[in-house]
């Protein structure tokens, strides 16, 4: 048995934030019955959203490592219509990125519809170790080396 909205998101119909949110509004049935956030569902269960059977048996994972460019976000939608990593991606799995790379960086970022890896690789707890490589203009002097390496403060964080 395995949390409702986890299944629905892993069926690919939406994010589980956006399930939670379909069940919370009565949109969600299993087997004919509305149910409530936390529902436990078994493989036989019948799911249906909006009068629409979801496929629950999907679990055909994929894997994308893209070589990011410069001038495209790590996300799946912008507010401001700008291009994303998903726009790259020719797919019709709902695929997210695994981390993310600042709209003016280059380098690889991986991207699936694997939630177990994604938490695994970005979960703090998990202490999987990532490696960045910043080019500088200039050069940079020992005191410029310790203050990053003491960390900068951004916004008092």
């Amino acid at each position: 048995m395995e949390r409702l909205q986890k299944v629905i998101s892993n069926s690919g119909y939406t994010s589980r934030r956006k399930a939670e949110e379909l069940i919370k509004d009565g949109k969600v049935l299993v087997n004919g019955e509305k149910v409530e956030l936390g529902y436990q569902v078994k493989n036989d269960d019948i799911i249906t959203i909006d009068g629409k059977i979801i496929e629950t048996n999907k679990s055909d994972k994929v894997y994308f490592l893209l070589n990011k460019p410069r001038g495209v976000l790590s996300t799946v939608s912008d507010d401001l219509n700008r291009k994303t990593v998903r726009e790259i991606i020719d797919t019709d799995k709902r695929i997210y990125p695994v981390g993310r790379l600042d709209y003016d960086t280059t380098g690889a970022l991986l991207l699936t519809n694997d939630g177990s890896l994604t938490n695994i690789l970005i979960h703090p707890s998990n202490k999987v170790e990532k490696v960045y490589l910043a080019k500088l203009e200039g050069i940079i002097t020992g005191n410029e080396i310790n203050t990053l390496k003491n960390g900068i403060k951004i916004d008092n964080y």
